[in-house]
């Protein structure tokens, strides 16, 4: 660690701090408000495959890094149990596989919004009747927010043990990769989070 310091302290500390803010383009409110963004697209694929995908513009949620309620979303909507959307899409034949969540990348999740998509692999048999694939997903997205997340604290404490065991588990990365993660994190989050904020779940707040 000596060591360490010591270059970090000869290479990085003459270069100067110009004390601007970071920039925040929170103020840019709903920037996907156009009679496009709510229409259905048809895209000719050039592999033999058949998905469909729905796509949510919500307002900037990286504000939210210690409850990560789009996690706990995307873990409710890709569960393949009993009584879930992709078990009765299977039950129909009409889909193979179905994701949903939001990458925390730039593009997906800014100070200007956060991007939440649901994808669904769907067989010969789930393309001719995609239109009734997209109503069970969005019958299932709505009674989710009618039940409400108040009684599924024991789902939300099930997802934060899992990825605290990725976590403490994980494998060793590239020194340098991790060292590029680390200050990306250094913009998004508190300081005592700089390792962990964009991996654990911190906090369960349902009104989120």
């Amino acid at each position: 660690l000596d060591t360490l310091e010591k270059w970090v302290t000869e290479i990085f500390s003459e270069i100067p701090n110009n004390g601007l803010p970071k920039p925040s383009f929170g103020h840019l409110t709903q920037p996907f408000d156009t009679p496009e963004f709510h229409k259905l697209y048809r895209v000719v694929p050039i592999r033999k495959v058949h998905s469909l995908s729905i796509t949510w513009a919500l307002p900037p949620q990286e504000q939210y890094y210690r409850v990560k309620p789009l996690h706990y979303i995307s873990w409710l909507v890709g569960h393949e149990g009993k009584g879930s959307v992709l078990s009765f899409l299977r039950k129909k034949f009409w889909a193979l596989a179905l994701y949903g969540g939001n990458g925390e990348t730039g593009f997906e999740q800014n100070s200007t919004y956060s991007i939440f998509s649901i994808s669904v692999t769907l067989t010969d048999e789930g393309y001719k009747h995609f239109y009734e694939v997209a109503h069970v997903v969005f019958q299932y997205v709505k009674m989710l927010q009618q039940r409400g997340p108040d009684k599924r604290q024991v789902i939300w404490e099930e997802i934060q043990k899992i990825e605290a065991n990725e976590f403490h588990y994980q494998e060793q990365t590239d020194p340098v990769d991790y060292v590029e993660s680390l200050c990306e994190n250094m913009q998004l989050f508190q300081k005592e989070d700089f390792l962990t904020g964009d991996q654990l779940l911190f906090e369960y707040k349902p009104e989120v």
